[in-house]
């Protein structure tokens, strides 16, 4: 329905509007979906569905692997005196982060690159389920609970998963909107993330390629000798380097751009609307 047939005036006319918010995280794409009204506007989360449907159990695994370090709470899990659970939530996605990793020294909680790639490819396979369900998710939305509008808030890494069939059906479903960081929103969101690191998807191919660059210059002989924070301070960079284009390129052939520093001036549905139809165009 939205592929390469959709204008201001017939997005305005459009009924049920569906629409993908696609950029990095930071960028405000949680922060639009909670201004728009909560009766009118389906909220998906990608994240949240990878986390709370295909990532559930491989994150609880995880978190009783470290508590069966613990004598007190190993018995405790043996004998089904206690069970553990995540609580993830749309504006708490720490459990994924901490399953994630980072690569380094594992005196310093890093991993090996090996249980790193693991993990990752765990993520990708997810998020491609994840976005796959949005078509299902819209019928739902509509059918079952009465929404008229649908919001799939993309994680940040949907550029990185190299299936086109997913942007493909995105596209069909929904408008995908690019909100694009000016360059202060860019610096804020890099200032951010260095000081605060939290670990993410990214390609293996990206690893592979800013790896050995990392080890070389800082003349270390493999990975378990990296600290996992500073690896991911220099890595951090490149990859909105790399991510950039990626986003750009989603944009240029499925959607359009919204400058996403006009989500601070978003009071509400109609502002959103509107700031679309701009982007859209006659």
């Amino acid at each position: 329905m939205y592929r390469k047939k959709m204008s201001s005036s017939i997005f305005r006319k459009v009924p049920h509007k569906a629409v993908t918010l696609l950029g990095m995280s930071g960028s405000g794409k949680t922060t639009l979906a909670s201004r728009l009204p909560r009766h009118h506007w389906f909220h998906y989360s990608g994240d949240y569905r990878i986390g709370t449907r295909y990532m559930d159990e491989p994150i609880l695994d995880n978190v009783k692997r470290e508590a069966m370090k613990v004598p007190f709470l190993a018995d405790l899990l043996r004998s089904d005196s206690i069970y553990l659970c995540h609580n993830i939530t749309i504006n708490n996605l720490t459990p994924i982060a901490s399953f994630l990793g980072m690569i380094g020294n594992p005196a310093l909680g890093g991993l090996s690159v090996a249980e790193f790639k693991r993990r990752q490819d765990l993520h990708r396979a997810a998020e491609i389920k994840a976005m796959q369900d949005v078509r299902g998710f819209m019928t739902k939305a509509q059918d079952t609970y009465g929404y008229p509008h649908f919001i799939n808030d993309a994680g940040g890494s949907l550029c990185e998963l190299d299936e086109p069939s997913v942007l493909e059906r995105l596209a069909e479903d929904t408008l995908i909107l690019y909100l694009k960081p000016s360059q202060a929103m860019l610096g804020q969101i890099m200032e951010r993330s260095l000081r605060d690191p939290k670990p993410m998807y990214y390609q293996n191919g990206f690893l592979d390629r800013v790896l050995p660059e990392y080890l070389a210059e800082q003349k270390l002989a493999s990975s378990d000798e990296i600290v996992p924070d500073d690896f991911f301070r220099w890595m951090f960079p490149r990859l909105v380097e790399h991510r950039l284009p990626r986003y750009q390129a989603i944009a240029d052939d499925y959607g359009v751009v919204l400058e996403a520093d006009q989500i601070d001036h978003i009071r509400g549905e109609d502002d959103f609307i509107e700031l679309i139809c701009e982007a859209l165009g006659s």
